[in-house]
């Protein structure tokens, strides 16, 4: 039943719990309560047994056992003993007389079978015992009960001596239907405790739901914030704790929502600013350049003193060039408008292309197959390979290796320099945003914007780039990426 009634839910620690210590108390509370009962109930009813046989053989003793001569006859003894078995009570009775010269006379009657036997030796000793008579006690003998279970039936076994000579009397009285009652009234404490049982399991599930049930639905609302539904909120009902904890959360949710807005709002703003300073700078940066390259082809026919300051002013306006477009392109990646052009590319002559457009030829070693294409976007792959391979002669130093290969379904390419490796603790740092390790790269004038941009190019194509340090020393620098990105994100992709 309890099986067909909890079937199918979903149970969580916190209701098995719940219900562990509900079962518990109850089975506690059960147990000592039939317990005590059933203890009382037994007490009371052998106790109204006991003193009700008890009672009345003391009766039978005084009125009829003393009533028997000096010296009776077995006859005598016999028909004694089926009077006093007779009574209301139902028990049977053994009459002991010892006569003068030693021999025993007996009288026994009732339902049972009884012997002298049958009745314990510490009760006959008792009854037996004669006891001197004082103020407090007036009679040399007096009357011993013991409950015994031969063969393992309970009886009552009591017996007394009558004063002045008269014969010893044992009664037996069979217990069998006091138990037959007692077993009953077990079986139905037990059949109690089981209800019981079973009440505080539907209690307990009843407390469940009405306790865990605002519970889980707090648990949903903070899971559906945290995944970006900042407008959710809970229905607050009741006065109690719950009712507390949901307004409390609302008012969290709704002082988050309104950060994050501010704060999306602001980064708008940041971005839209240096996406706007950025395009503005493009006008004059592009004059500026156009009169650094005339001012270079010059440069021999200046001052000397001149000179140093005209290449200085073309190295610089070319780094700021580079910088506006660096920024202009995280601002496409920050705003989520920049897209995919894919090709079929010879990855080879990709790699070649990028190299000898650079004039890098003398300095990177190339190892890659001719006939390795992929499908991607060639001007992404030229900006992450243009990147790396740039870093590492600036950094590491030439030789410069450059390995293509196919793993499954990725071109992987690895860009290893000569230099001495990076640093465990800038490791971690390597493709953050404007950072730059100058203490490990003192040589390092770049905008700290090269790796990054290169990290998100191979993440729009749904693959990855990691650094560390070779085994023979240097950095490498691995790009991972779909052989085929259209297969991969194609929703990023402009036919």
């Amino acid at each position: 039943m309890i099986r067909a009634l909890f079937a199918g839910r979903r149970w969580t620690s916190l209701r098995l719990r719940l219900l562990v210590v509900f079962a518990l108390v109850a089975l506690t509370a059960a147990v000592s309560a039939s317990g005590i009962a059933y203890w009382l109930n037994r007490e009371a009813v052998l106790t109204r047994t006991q003193d009700a046989a008890l009672g009345d053989f003391r009766q039978e003793m005084q009125n009829r056992a003393a009533a028997l001569p000096a010296d009776p006859t077995s006859e005598e003894m016999q028909r004694t003993a089926e009077l006093m078995a007779g009574s209301s009570p139902g028990y049977s009775v053994l009459l002991v007389h010892e006569r003068k010269d030693g021999r025993k006379v007996f009288g026994a009657a009732g339902a049972d079978s009884f012997g002298l036997d049958d009745v314990p030796k510490s009760l006959q000793h008792a009854v037996n015992d004669r006891q001197k008579t004082t103020a407090a006690n007036d009679a040399e003998y007096h009357m011993y009960w013991q409950r015994t279970k031969p063969n393992g039936n309970p009886y009552l076994v009591g017996g007394t001596r009558i004063v002045g000579g008269g014969p010893t009397g044992y009664m037996y009285k069979s217990l069998a239907t006091e138990r037959a009652d007692l077993n009953a009234l077990g079986w139905s404490l037990t059949i109690a405790t089981g209800l019981a049982l079973l009440g505080s399991a539907l209690l307990a599930q009843a407390a469940a739901r009405t306790v865990l049930k605002p519970v889980q639905r707090l648990g949903d609302a903070a899971r559906r914030l945290g995944e970006g539904e900042l407008d959710h909120r809970l229905e607050v009902s009741g006065t109690d704790e719950l009712a507390d904890l949901a307004h409390t959360f609302n008012k969290t949710a709704e002082a988050l929502e309104k950060k994050v807005a501010d704060m999306s709002a602001r980064e708008e703003a940041s971005r839209r600013f240096v996406a706007d300073m950025s395009h503005e700078m493009r006008t004059p940066l592009t004059a500026l350049t156009a009169v650094a390259e005339v001012l270079e082809e010059e440069v021999e026919d200046l001052d000397p003193m001149i000179a140093p300051a005209v290449g200085l002013v073309v190295s610089e306006t070319r780094r700021l060039n580079d910088l506006v477009e660096n920024l202009m392109e995280v601002t496409r990646f920050d705003a989520g408008t920049a897209r995919l052009v894919l090709d079929d590319v010879n990855v080879a002559d990709q790699v070649t292309a990028c190299i000898d457009a650079r004039a890098w030829l003398d300095a990177v070693e190339l190892d890659a197959g001719r006939g390795i294409v992929a499908r991607l976007d060639p001007r992404r792959l030229d900006v992450i390979l243009a990147n790396l391979i740039g870093n590492a002669l600036k950094h590491g130093g030439s030789p410069v290796r450059v390995s293509v290969a196919v793993e499954g379904e990725q071109l992987v390419i690895a860009v290893r320099d000569n230099g001495p490796g990076i640093p465990e603790e800038v490791l971690p740092h390597v493709f953050d945003r404007f950072y730059k390790a100058s203490a490990s790269r003192p040589k390092s004038d770049g905008s700290g914007l090269g790796l990054s941009i290169a990290m998100e190019n191979a993440h729009i194509h749904g693959g990855d780039i990691t650094a560390e340090n070779g085994a023979d020393g240097g950095a490498v620098f691995t790009l991972r990426l779909p052989m085929d990105v259209g297969k991969v994100i194609p929703d990023d992709v402009d036919a």
